[in-house]
């Protein structure tokens, strides 16, 4: 569904009133199109912002290099006054603040360039983790490291009207060799609708894999569950669009659909009901015979909405079971029987109820809640074989369901977010495949948000 809010403003007719009334203005904005390429940045004005000794800041710039970008270094304040050049891409290091004086080079670093930030520019923020920065430099150290965060997300609601994203990296020492594929994600087109987020980067003992700048899913195979349409449609799309084999799963009565989508995009169909006591068996007995699975995407899930007074044990049963139950059972049988391969990805799709809640989904809220939980609890035990898994937390989403929604509803749910406008199935899917890249090898048992940094929850 078109935007009744940008066609107000573009229309010359109608444009006048908008204004008057002041009513929001959402930007266009910039969406990646097609598989990743080796040097997204090739052309882009690209920033740096950082003070020696921080140990972010070299790899930061050699993935920025790598990606293509020629990008110029400054030390936090130098010459950025005199320059009135637009940027498009704004990375600043925090990785080296230790005392409270250094709380002011946060303010040195972005006052001079938030005026410069191209429309639908990014900034990416590094900083030490802060269990790290108290081992180094004691609690006011890990303080500034958390209060980073609250400056990004208060950033980040000052640009998103302009349609800039504005992401946090917190960097353990020793997880800097996986940053090459997080600073291409929240420094490219893919994070447009992922903003206002803070997400660590975990050091391993293992080596990083090799960075796939092209085809980065090629060989792999992926199972994505309610694939036949919407945001999980979008999802099996955007992994075969990386090479991956796609084995796309539906309930049968979707079965129509699930074929349409199978045959113009190769993807092998499942035609089953995930809550079934035998589906598990069933999914890894399938998958078994396609020499085992690399990715799992948890897409499929129900809503029963009712207030809680009013709300049947059979709806409260039926949410739990597909949304939550179904994913644990299926993820005990591939990972039991070793049929989900080392190495490999989980990505749960949660949502904002999860954190904030709803009126009328608590049962809704409990099972996307419980996927956010479970992904924390899961990602320490599955990290000896090297298996990533994360959760997607997607906000107000433009699909079929939110275009049946009251008119006003739907209004306020595209507008109460920093970028004033509702995300498309496409950004939900970026964020996943990121997510399920080796590039991600850093990145687990995390909540990610999809919303345009929805003003609900945390």
């Amino acid at each position: 569904m078109s935007d009744l809010l940008a066609g107000l403003h573009k229309n010359v007719f109608t444009a006048p009133l908008a204004r008057a009334l002041g009513l929001p203005n959402p930007v266009t904005l910039a969406r990646a199109t097609g598989g990743y390429v080796a040097q997204p940045f090739a052309g882009l004005r690209v920033l740096v912002a950082g003070a020696p000794g921080g140990h972010a800041l070299q790899p930061v710039i050699a993935a920025l290099a790598d990606a293509g970008a020629v990008p110029v270094h400054m030390a936090y304040g130098a010459g950025a006054v005199a320059d009135t050049s637009v940027v498009d891409v704004f990375v600043a290091d925090l990785t080296a603040c230790r005392g409270v004086d250094d709380a002011r080079l946060l303010y040195s670093a972005f006052h001079p360039v938030m005026r410069r930030i191209a429309t639908n520019g990014r900034v990416l923020m590094t900083v030490a983790d802060p269990a790290g920065a108290a081992d180094a430099g004691g609690p006011v150290a890990a303080a500034l490291a958390r209060g980073a965060e609250g400056f990004m997300r208060a950033v980040a609601k000052e640009l998103g009207p302009r349609g800039i994203s504005v992401n946090l990296l917190y960097v353990a020492t020793g997880a800097t060799g996986h940053l090459a594929g997080p600073v291409r994600f929240f420094c490219g087109r893919a994070s447009t609708y992922v903003t206002g987020q803070a997400v660590r980067i975990a050091g391993r003992a293992d080596t990083p894999p090799a960075f796939l700048a092209t085809q980065a899913l090629a060989g792999k195979v992926a199972l994505v569950t309610g694939a036949a349409r919407g945001i999980g449609l979008a999802i099996a799309q955007r992994l075969a669009e990386e090479g991956a084999h796609v084995v796309a799963l539906d309930v049968p009565a979707a079965g129509a659909a699930l074929r349409a989508a199978c045959a113009a995009w190769g993807f092998t169909p499942l035609a089953l009901d995930i809550a079934d006591a035998a589906a598990p068996a069933q999914v890894a007995g399938f998958l078994r015979g396609h020499g085992g699975v690399d990715i799992v995407v948890h897409n499929a899930g129900v809503t029963r909405d009712r207030k809680l007074a009013n709300m049947k044990q059979p709806y409260w049963d039926l949410v739990m079971d597909i949304n939550f139950g179904a994913v644990v059972a299926l993820d005990d049988a591939l990972l039991g029987g070793a049929v989900l391969r080392d190495g490999g990805r989980i990505v749960c799709l949660s949502s904002i109820s999860g954190i904030a809640g709803n009126p009328g989904q608590a049962n809704y809220a409990m099972s996307k809640a419980a996927l956010i939980g479970y992904v924390a609890a899961q990602a320490p035990l599955l990290a000896a074989r090297g298996i990533g898994i994360n959760a997607v937390a997607p906000g107000f989403i433009e699909t079929p369901m939110t275009d049946a929604m009251p008119f006003l509803l739907r209004e306020v749910g595209r507008r109460a977010n920093s970028l004033k406008q509702g995300g498309q199935p496409r950004d939900v899917a970026e964020l996943v495949t990121f997510l399920a890249t080796p590039g991600a090898g850093g990145i687990s048992g995390q909540t990610i948000r999809a919303c345009g940094q929805a003003l609900v929850g945390a």
